[in-house]
């Protein structure tokens, strides 16, 4: 192939790191106005009274609305696709907050000083009501987050509001109580990951306007144009035809754009007021009401016989999903589907779930999208039960592990068409020098090194459900337009779908022009999300190019004077078996625009009815400072299962960017709450993330299987490789110490204190 599997830089690299206005605010309206919002102090309350006269009068001021001048229709602002799962639970602006950070009013004026000035004018009288915090309590309990009326559900997801349940389901196969009784060995366990932040560089952002057709213009920082379009309809209560959303660049997501934080606000001020808007999320916006990662308690209790053969896991997740159900009813699934099924000979397996409303924030998509939660739950749950059969854990995995070919019954019971990873695994190993590093060493300075191993799984789209589609056209000189709806966030997928053209095509990279993501001129996409744009939209593409190849051949023909099938295209030059004549692909492309019936433009869409996964093994060295708790990461060591590798460079920055991640959020990244509900947590001093100087060395190397579904053999890459790290490191910390931890994030404090407390 001259296309695929080339490790081409990315198309908009050079405009990126030379710094050209790309991104929204670079590309706002000079005469915007400002839009900020005042935001609740309590995490429950009513508001009795809103006075905003005296702020009216700052000079400057254009608007300032409360929630008596919102439509009262409920919507979600979770980016899925309709009929949604996520509860219609949310207001543009609402009487009754629910968590410390809850939007209160919306301030719109010429500059960022008036509109901050009136701000401090507002004068606010609450009701302040008792919250509940805590998911256990939370459920069936005295305190409803949502008690009103007007509270829906779309889908039968097991949601009840007057029970603070925003989703609740059970599913298994076999008899797990049984098996667990037979079993000679039993571990029973519940982890505990916190709310964790995305933490891209560019904050949530949106730029609004009204176009000489009096429509709405909305051009946002977003994953999910197609969903922006729709959850601003529903807010303002305005037809779609109204609307048109679009992206530019977009400096990071992952995840946290799948949800329409800011688009709402300056929409509905333009739509207002006519005026060009925009709204830009400080840093501390962006970590206080934003959508963070569910808060989950996952408990595990997994059985095996003495052999090491793993028979059953039991598996129950509560999932916080805090003031807001976005994502709620979706990510918790993920929890169990794709952690049980990596161990792929149970004789019985059960998942159950609630998810349910507290007063914190709420949370959202974050890449690995409850997968995260679950796989450090099974994942150190085999890890803790290897150590109680004295097994290693590599062993224990290669024995039990998911093979290709296999039935798997807790992932929605498709096979494993393609899966290479038992040969991920045996390369992590050697890769580690595992056998030679296992358990631990203690260094001549009183450090500990020791090693620690994971797996992880994930999917490629949501089966059935997503629509990946692309627009390819001919121009008159010879270079193609490719217009595609899913956004290229940072992952280069502009670059990997080109390059899919490009090998049908068989042209150049630089002959693929890639524009959109853009509801006026894109084709329907789903959106950039659950790792669907390489595998679901990578193969609209790869339909796209194939049938304008055959339409270019048939132009060709025409203009040679002679049949189909003699004519021979190289992908430059279409010449005539039976002549030798030949015309060139500008040639042609010029042809179609007189006289002709062939149109040298297709427009493909795929969805795909099974989500093959992807797989990964990963493999972390530390060293431990006993006396401090301190630990470093010396090597991370992965190897992916992403089926054919589109772009190397861009995979492994995919992989090496997920593991920082996976890192952070296990050793760093730590959500804290007062009692009374409010964030501590609210910048990048309080919240840290890893820096180049925390991470190590990264060895990331691949296996490919090839996944037959697939745009030639891909799956998906963008969130399988956040999974391994938490329990990887988990397992390390606990051959170093001894000592098992069950909640993330896992400080140098922590560590210190139980070595301390286990030595007396």
């Amino acid at each position: 192939m001259k296309a695929v599997g080339v490790p081409f830089v990315k198309k908009d690299a050079k405009a990126l790191v030379t710094g050209k206005p790309v991104y929204t605010n670079d590309l706002a309206p000079k005469d915007c106005l400002i839009v900020k919002l005042l935001r609740s102090p309590h995490a429950n309350a009513m508001i009795q009274e809103i006075k905003t006269d005296v702020a009216m009068r700052v000079p400057g001021i254009e608007a300032i609305y409360t929630w008596k001048d919102v439509p009262q229709q409920r919507f979600t602002i979770a980016g899925q696709t309709w009929p949604e799962p996520s509860p219609y639970d949310r207001l543009i602006l609402d009487q009754h907050v629910r968590f410390v950070g809850d939007p209160v009013a919306i301030i719109a004026g010429e500059n960022e000083a008036c509109v901050e000035r009136a701000i401090k004018m507002i004068k606010v009288k609450y009701e302040v009501l008792p919250a509940v915090l805590d998911p256990e309590e939370a459920l069936d309990g005295p305190i409803l987050v949502h008690p009103e009326d007007s509270w829906k559900a779309l889908c039968p997801v097991g949601a009840d509001n007057k029970r603070n349940l925003c989703a609740q389901a059970e599913d298994g196969h076999g008899d797990v109580e049984k098996v667990l009784a037979e079993c000679d060995v039993v571990v029973e366990h519940t982890y505990h990951v916190k709310a964790a932040q995305q933490a891209m560089m560019e904050p949530f952002q949106t730029v609004c306007f009204m176009d000489m057709y009096g429509r709405l213009n909305v051009m946002s920082s977003t994953q999910i144009v197609y969903h922006v379009r729709r959850i601003v309809s529903n807010a303002l209560g305005i037809p779609k035809s109204k609307i048109r959303a679009f992206k530019p660049r977009i400096g990071g997501g992952f995840g946290a754009k799948q949800t329409a934080v800011s688009e709402v606000y300056p929409a509905f001020v333009t739509w207002k007021t006519g005026k060009p808007s925009k709204i830009v999320f400080t840093r501390e916006e962006s970590q206080i009401a934003s959508s963070p990662r569910h808060d989950m308690a996952v408990t595990v209790r997994m059985g095996a016989d003495k052999e090491g053969n793993i028979r059953a896991i039991d598996l129950y997740t509560l999932s916080n999903t805090g003031a807001y159900g976005e994502h709620g009813p979706t990510t918790v699934g993920l929890s169990g589907h794709k952690a049980i099924p990596l161990y792929g000979s149970l004789d019985a397996y059960r998942f159950r779930y609630d998810v349910v409303y507290t007063n914190r924030m709420a949370a959202g998509a974050y890449r690995g999208y409850g997968a995260t939660q679950g796989i450090f739950a099974v994942e150190t749950s085999v890890n803790e039960l290897a150590e109680k059969l004295g097994m290693d854990p590599m062993e224990i995995r290669m024995k039990n592990m998911v093979k290709e070919g296999q039935f798997m019954p807790a992932y929605y019971g498709e096979t494993a068409n393609s899966c290479a990873l038992d040969k991920c695994l045996a390369r992590v190993k050697e890769m580690s020098g595992w056998d030679e590093k296992y358990p631990r060493k203690v260094m001549p300075d009183g450090k500990i090194r020791s090693v620690g191993v994971a797996l992880a799984m994930q999917g490629s789209c949501i089966s059935n459900v997503d629509v990946g589609s692309a627009t390819i056209k001919l121009g008159e000189d010879g270079v193609y337009n490719m217009s595609i709806a899913a956004a290229d966030m940072g992952t280069g997928c502009d670059t990997i779908l080109a390059q899919m053209a490009a090998e049908c095509l068989d042209c150049d990279l630089d002959d693929i022009a890639v524009s959109g993501a853009d509801t006026d001129t894109s084709p329907y996409d789903s959106g950039s999300y659950a790792s669907s744009t390489t595998y679901v939209t990578g193969m609209a593409v790869t339909r796209a190019g194939e049938e304008l190849k055959k339409r270019i051949v048939r132009q060709a023909a025409k203009m040679l004077k002679c049949e189909v099938d003699e004519v021979d295209f190289d992908g430059h030059i279409a010449r005539s078996d039976k002549t030798g004549e030949e015309v060139t692909l500008a040639a042609i492309g010029a042809g179609a625009m007189c006289g002709s019936d062939i149109a040298l433009q297709v427009t493909e869409s795929h969805s795909s009815p099974v989500s093959p996964p992807p797989y990964m093994a990963g493999a972390v060295e530390i060293e431990l400072d006993p006396e401090t708790g301190h630990v470093e990461i010396l090597d991370y060591y992965a190897v992916v299962d992403c089926g054919t590798v589109i772009n190397p460079n861009l995979a492994r920055v995919q992989a090496e960017g997920g593991i920082v991640q996976g890192i952070g959020m296990t050793l760093y990244e730590n959500i804290q709450y007062t009692e009374k509900g409010q964030l501590l947590n609210n910048s990048f001093m309080q919240y840290k993330i890893p820096t180049r100087m925390d991470m190590g060395n990264l060895h990331v190397e691949f296996e490919s299987s090839y996944e037959p579904t697939g745009p030639f053999g891909a799956k998906s890459i963008g969130e399988i490789v956040i999974n391994t790290p938490a329990p990887a490191l988990t397992h390390a910390i606990a051959n170093a110490t001894g000592l098992w931890f069950r909640e993330l994030p896992i400080t140098s404090e922590q560590i210190a204190m139980g070595i301390m407390e286990n030595e007396n």
